[in-house]
């Protein structure tokens, strides 16, 4: 099964899909203990790549180099990119996507933003107008082959975001996502307005969003939830945490072996796997039949899976 083909049959499986936000290749590898599926979000990579925030400073080669490496280190995960407006220009995007697919990313999110772009959950977002943006969107969708491709708008007005919402289901869009939104009564009528296409939900600390459960947004008819930054601010917060107490002990570490601290035989035995995971079945052809996903379930090692 290709890469696009595997993400497009879970989220049309029962349930809501949840994708992980990775934003280098040690978070990717502790997420891959946890979940199938990973989301290289512009926020994580914008701040871990460059240490600025997410308004635009994302250049694509950096972007579909830090893919190149998580599918070299990960085979069997669902990946799915955001790529902003598709770097500005039209026939960028769909050189993007293209190169994407090749190195065998699972899908991108295309959004409608114009420049300077912000971050989803952010003030001050402006959007293209609605049929330059679905000349963009199509011309990609005509570039890819198997990719699944997320129409997403950032439209802020509310006649806006529904007038949008339904246009974009209307094309060849795999699934749409309307960015920010800021109630479960504004799911729902999303939902409504989209009909049958598949519904995505971005989920951010601290976020305009509601923090829903996977139990909560199916039942709101959401397919797929996106966790831009949890890897992020949880290691934002465990490095502060850790380098104020190393100073509080006058430099002493703290002891590694038998307790909860993270030494080098557990770091080593981390990375390890990522060697080990090209060693299995079906390695580099998408999630393997035999290993099957399990939503919001730990993922099975690859390297032990029968």
């Amino acid at each position: 099964m290709r890469y696009g083909d595997a993400l497009r049959a879970e989220i049309a499986a029962p349930g809501t899909t949840p994708l992980i936000g990775v934003y280098d290749m040690y978070s990717a590898s502790v997420a891959a203990g946890h979940y199938d599926g990973f989301f290289v979000s512009g926020f994580g990579f914008a701040a871990s790549h460059y240490g600025l925030p997410d308004i635009g400073f994302i250049a694509w080669p950096d972007m579909v180099d830090f893919v190149a490496r998580l599918r070299g280190a990960f085979p069997r995960q669902h990946l799915l990119v955001d790529i902003d407006d598709g770097y500005v220009d039209p026939e960028v995007a769909c050189h993007v996507v293209q190169r994407l697919e090749r190195i065998g990313a699972s899908g991108v999110i295309l959004e409608d933003q114009k420049r300077p772009r912000r971050c989803g959950h952010a003030d001050g977002k402006q959007v293209l107008p609605l049929a330059e943006y679905l000349d963009k969107l199509n011309l990609v969708l005509e570039s890819r082959e198997d990719l699944l491709v997320i129409a997403r708008t950032d439209a802020t007005e509310e006649e806006d975001i529904l007038v949008r919402a339904r246009a974009l289901a209307e094309t060849d869009a795999d699934v749409v996502l309307v960015d920010g939104v800021r109630s479960v009564e504004w799911i729902r009528r999303v939902r409504d307005v989209i009909g049958d296409k598949p519904l995505l939900f971005n989920q951010i600390a601290g976020g305009k969003s509601p923090r829903l459960s996977l139990t909560e947004l199916t039942g709101l008819g959401v397919d797929v939830a996106i966790y831009s930054t949890p890897c992020l601010f949880a290691a934002h917060r465990a490095m502060d945490t850790a380098l104020a107490e190393l100073r509080t002990a006058d430099g002493r570490l703290p002891a590694a072996d038998g307790g909860a601290e993270i030494g080098v035989r557990e770091s080593t035995e981390l990375l390890a796997r990522n060697i080990s995971r090209h060693h299995g079945p079906h390695a580099g052809t998408g999630p393997a039949p035999s290993v099957p996903a399990v939503r919001g379930e730990p993922a099975p090692d690859p390297a032990t899976a029968t």
